[in-house]
């Protein structure tokens, strides 16, 4: 990538964090193709790898106001890409393990259920490890630890609104992760 090359994508990626859809569509123009066949080269899928590139892209959108232009936005989205691929062969290898090695019983509907159980959970742990650390925090108060918004407001001495768009944004995020890995 040349000097012009890097100049514009920094453009870009400034234009982008400040909620330029066209800045996200010109990105996207340049990267998808190359992100398709970065993930159909692992994949071995048309499908799966379609969905990368769209879930890559989901990513991007989502952290946009964090992105930094002075570091290399294609390395952050290949390294984006790589890491949903490892997950991906993770939870294949998971299931392939539980195949392999269970014996016949182990293939009931119940063992079934515990394979796509655990293998849920883990990926939602995963999810929630991503979240921005103040919108982890919020989340793990909520739904692991039960507290309540007023009690989470008091703890963490911020407001109710803020502990509720905090949730609404870690619910969002895991919704779409989660419609995307699970449909």
């Amino acid at each position: 990538m040349g000097k012009q090359d890097t100049e514009t994508e920094q453009k870009l990626v400034v234009n982008l964090s400040q909620d330029n859809i066209l800045a996200f569509n010109s990105l996207y123009k340049i990267y998808s193709v190359r992100l398709y066949r970065f993930a159909f080269s692992y994949l071995k899928n048309e499908a799966e790898a379609e969905e990368l590139v769209q879930e890559v892209f989901t990513t991007i959108w989502e952290k946009r106001t964090e992105l930094d232009p002075d570091l290399s936005f294609r390395s952050f989205l290949f390294t984006i890409a790589f890491n949903i691929i490892k997950k991906h062969f993770r939870t294949r290898m998971y299931l392939q393990k539980y195949f392999e090695t269970g014996k016949e019983s182990d293939t009931d509907p119940a063992t079934m259920q515990k394979v796509m159980h655990d293998s849920l959970y883990q990926y939602i742990e995963e999810l929630v490890a991503s979240l921005p650390e103040k919108r982890r925090a919020i989340f793990i108060k909520s739904r692991f630890e039960g507290k309540s918004i007023a009690e989470i407001a008091d703890e963490l001495n911020i407001s109710h609104k803020t502990v509720e768009n905090q949730l609404t944004m870690a619910l969002r995020f895991l919704r779409i992760h989660l419609n995307t890995e699970y449909k």
